[in-house]
């Protein structure tokens, strides 16, 4: 098996070379596991919290380790009656071409669900969309009507946010994202009712207020502390803000990280703001999991995914994720489908 490991500390943005690719013997099940062989990997951009060797909401990740991420493969050999050779599986599985697994902690068997690709498992179907999906009906507490944001909204968790809002029955979802290629997307293919190109807009904060004059609702924001400062004065009454990322703020250090000033909001305005990890809300994700596998069978949600091959193209393409060029979610493949 091959798989890819820390090789030094991170510090500000992500270099390949901050990786190693290793080979080792294909590890055996014992009594109460089993061998998944990967499929696919994902990046995803919560993993650069570990790699600077300080904790955060997760502990450090220390020098050597293989690199978290989730997968999404077959069954190859099994000693757990649960899991039988053959059933396709997800899991957090990390920059691997295999994984032993227990059953226990981040793993469920793929559905059948024809016209869902197997790679969507860890894409809509993983943690991105799960975290829009919670994100969303739990931590912002959507209601119909209301007016949404949503920030790095061409983003896998961003893209979907922004969807089961509009289909849940907002008044209006507009997205901030850096191109206008992603721009288009977002408007002509996902059905936001606007986006705005952060990167040519000439005063971002005014572009965002003209869209929403009675105010924001509901900020769904994946990029940091300076967008949710910039946006806090222009939320409505009730508003809440979801803290889903901080792709913006996971290079910096805490010296160098934004603060958040704009706080008279949270009087004025009764505003709440709350962060999310996903995993609290694990109990409903066969459901959530169940809906959206139905929305992109029946093309009513809408997923991009950019494909990688092979295992040792995992560094550059997480290290794309923080210069912006990702366009929905990056995939590698280590394996056979």
């Amino acid at each position: 098996m091959q798989q890819i490991v820390l090789a030094q500390y991170c510090e500000g943005a992500p270099k390949p070379s901050d990786f190693r690719l290793e080979t080792l013997p294909l590890p055996e099940p014992k009594d109460g596991q089993f061998r998944v062989a990967h499929a696919w990997c994902s990046v995803d951009p919560g993993t650069r919290s570990r790699l600077s060797g300080g904790d955060s909401y997760a502990a450090a990740l220390p020098l050597g380790k293989p690199i978290d991420g989730f997968s999404v493969g077959v069954v190859d050999a099994s000693n757990h009656s649960d899991w039988p050779v053959g059933t396709k599986v997800f899991c957090a599985g990390g920059w691997k071409t295999h994984s032993l697994q227990s059953g226990k902690g981040f793993i469920g068997k793929v559905a059948d669900v024809p016209g869902v690709p197997l790679s969507a498992w860890i894409g809509v179907l993983g943690v991105p969309g799960l975290t829009a999906w919670f994100g969303m009906k739990d931590v912002a507490r959507f209601k119909e009507g209301d007016a949404v944001l949503i920030t790095s909204a061409a983003g896998p968790v961003g893209a979907t946010a922004g969807q089961l809002a509009k289909g849940w029955g907002a008044s209006k979802v507009v997205g901030v994202a850096g191109s206008d290629e992603k721009c288009r997307w977002l408007t002509e293919v996902a059905g936001f009712d606007a986006a705005i190109n952060y990167k040519s807009a000439d005063d971002l904060t005014a572009a965002i207020a003209a869209e929403f004059p009675k105010g924001v609702d509901i900020l769904f924001d994946n990029v940091g502390n300076a967008m949710v400062n910039r946006v806090l004065p222009l939320m409505a009454l009730n508003g809440r803000i979801c803290i889903s990322g901080q792709v913006a703020d996971y290079n910096l250090t805490p010296e160098e990280t934004p603060g958040i000033v704009n706080t008279k909001p949270f009087i004025t305005h009764r505003v709440n703001m709350q962060g999310l990890v996903v995993f609290d809300f694990a109990r409903g994700f066969p459901e959530a999991l169940g809906s959206m596998a139905k929305m992109i069978a029946g093309d009513t949600l809408k997923t991009q995914e950019e494909r990688f091959e092979g295992i040792a193209a995992m560094p550059e393409a997480f290290c794309g994720l923080f210069r912006g060029e990702n366009t929905g979610r990056r995939v590698v493949r280590v394996g056979a489908d």
